[in-house]
């Protein structure tokens, strides 16, 4: 059987591809991750736009590959390399756009430079040169140097640095990493000058978040710079020993296990007697309308303080969920919270939960047998249709030349009332829309299979002009406008959206934008009400059988409309 890859390990295993046999060509490199030479193509582009590698003629070279100043670095960059990529990648996930943060100059923080390049407005503090120079390349972001002496390998920056400066930068959070660590001893160094700056650093912090590879656990080195007690999150690999986490749970620090198939996070110093184990399968870990979910719960989880949560990537895959459904059963918790996107295996995802004796809270798709949370479809699509009737009133004067759908059939019928909501406002407002005028797309639920099938579709239709068009989600909004952007025709097409997550909002700003307004379903608050419904019913206490989030339509400035 084929192993299935998750996309960020499928990214690592390719630049690993990249190191070991320079020049390997894009047919071969399919044939080893046994996946498309088109998934191939996308993976080298991604990895150019996160600054991870330089695209060359047939392939890609890693960048990390080019250290400026030190081999030495560049050598110890490769150790652990998988395990310091997935530790990097989801400390990463604690940074928000506009935050000032502090890097110090490990191996395994510098793993977070490509992870970091796709926010915005960030002040990056560091003593390392080879951080320091990645981070400046991307003007979106300022980096501030820590002024003093240049180690012998040319890639670290110790002493004579001001407490007074530090403390006067109102840093966030501070990243770091060790030589060893221990309960007792806390994180340690080597080198008594690199200690004694990572000790600035940590005290200059509001929040310190160690990053530290299992194979560094139970090593004792020369110089402690910080005691457990002053970290609040540690990630780790999933290789370390269980005997680890255990004691680990003895320490007041949120402790995050980082694996091939997604992470479990231990809250230890609960207030509450008994302490809950939460499985959270995520819809995709690549559309920010999951990724903002999956956040908003792991905020909610830590400041509830008695729960552990182990989070998974159902990868819009109905045998992905399979799997991780599986995997979770296994695994003694008490709760899943499911996020997936087909209907039509909700009943073995059920029946799998059910044998375990596990109570289920369904995300957005339904599942018989499990408490509902989410979208109330039909309302929210009211509101988007009865929006983009009342533009086309005003714009075009009340008709169109087509009406296009962007669907999910996976979602089912439920789901589908969102699409049923839009038709039935709009209709209500310019009059029934003929069969013959109306184009039903499926989105796939990526913006990527939105923009394909768009662009198919406008390529078919070039005298059309007046467009109108209904999505299931803001992915597929998205798509829509690219497409239409891409065969410069953004001025025939009119687009709402469902969800209004950042990308579509950011999008909205531009005064120029085709897409409207779109429903918002506000992703970053799900965990605010998911997480006490759990609790709710751990306890053992009444819920509904169906629990709605509010919703509101966003609308784009007023520019937009002309």
């Amino acid at each position: 059987m084929a192993k299935i890859y998750t996309t960020f390990d499928r990214r690592n295993r390719l630049l690993t591809l990249l190191r070991e046999r320079p020049g390997i060509r894009v047919a071969e490199i399919a044939q080893v991750l046994q996946v498309s030479e088109g998934t191939v193509r996308n993976d080298l582009n991604a990895l150019a736009r996160e600054g991870r590698l330089e695209r060359v003629r047939g392939g890609g070279v890693p960048s990390d590959d080019q250290p400026i100043y030190s081999l030495a670095f560049n050598t110890r960059l490769h150790v652990h390399e998988i395990e310091k990529q997935r530790i990097a990648h989801w400390a990463a996930e604690l940074v928000e756009d506009g935050d000032t943060i502090l890097l110090d100059a490990s191996t395994t923080v510098y793993r977070m430079v490509p992870f970091l390049n796709t926010h915005h407005r960030l002040t990056i503090v560091t003593n390392g040169i080879e951080i320091g120079y990645k981070l400046a390349q991307n003007p979106a972001n300022s980096v501030i140097m820590l002024g003093g002496v240049l180690n012998p390998d040319g890639i670290l920056v110790t002493s004579l640095v001001s407490d007074q400066f530090l403390k006067d930068l109102h840093i966030k959070i501070a990243f770091v990493s060790c030589s060893g660590f221990t309960i007792e001893a806390g994180l340690t160094e080597r080198d008594i000058l690199e200690a004694q700056i990572k000790a600035k650093m940590i005290t200059a912090a509001d929040s310190v978040v160690a990053l530290i590879d299992s194979s560094k656990f139970g090593r004792l080195s020369l110089v402690p710079f910080a005691h457990t007690e002053q970290i609040n999150r540690i990630f780790t690999d999933s290789g370390l020993d269980q005997r680890w986490i255990e004691q680990m749970r003895t320490a007041c620090t949120i402790f995050t296990v980082c694996g091939e198939d997604g992470i479990s996070e231990y809250t230890p110093c609960a207030q509450e007697t008994r302490h809950f184990r939460i499985g959270f399968a995520n819809l995709g870990e690549t559309m920010p309308f999951s990724i903002d979910v999956r956040r908003g719960i792991e905020r909610a989880v830590q400041a509830a303080g008695n729960i552990d949560l182990v989070l998974a990537d159902n990868r819009l895959d109905k045998d992905v969920a399979l799997g991780v459904a599986e995997r979770f059963a296994s695994q003694n918790l008490d709760l899943v919270i499911e996020y997936q996107i087909d209907e039509q295996i909700g009943n073995q995802i059920m029946d799998t939960f059910r044998q375990a004796g596990i109570p289920v809270i369904a995300v957005d798709i339904p599942i018989v047998g499990a408490t509902y949370f989410g979208v109330d479809n039909y309302r929210a699509g009211h509101m988007a249709g009865f929006a983009l009737g009342n533009w086309i009133v005003d714009n075009w004067g009340g008709s169109i030349d087509r009406l296009i759908i962007l669907e999910e059939p996976r979602a089912g019928s439920l789901v589908a009332a969102r699409i049923q909501g839009q038709l039935d406002k709009l209709q209500s407002v310019i009059g029934e829309i003929p069969a013959d005028k109306r184009l039903v797309l499926n989105s796939g639920n990526t913006c990527e299979i939105s923009e394909a099938e768009m662009t198919a579709a406008l390529k078919k239709m070039p005298g059309t002009h007046n467009i109108a068009v209904v999505c299931f989600n803001d992915d597929a909004a998205l798509g829509a406008l690219l497409a239409a952007r891409k065969l410069h025709r953004e001025h025939d097409v009119v687009i709402v959206g469902q969800g209004a997550d950042r990308r579509v909002r950011e999008e909205m700003s531009n005064p120029s934008c085709r897409i409207i307004g779109s429903t918002a379903y506000e992703p970053e608050l799900y965990g605010e009400k998911l997480i006490p419904l759990a609790l709710k019913i751990l306890r053992g206490e009444p819920v509904p059988p169906a629990v709605y989030i509010d919703h509101v339509f966003i609308p784009a400035t007023q520019e937009q409309s002309q």
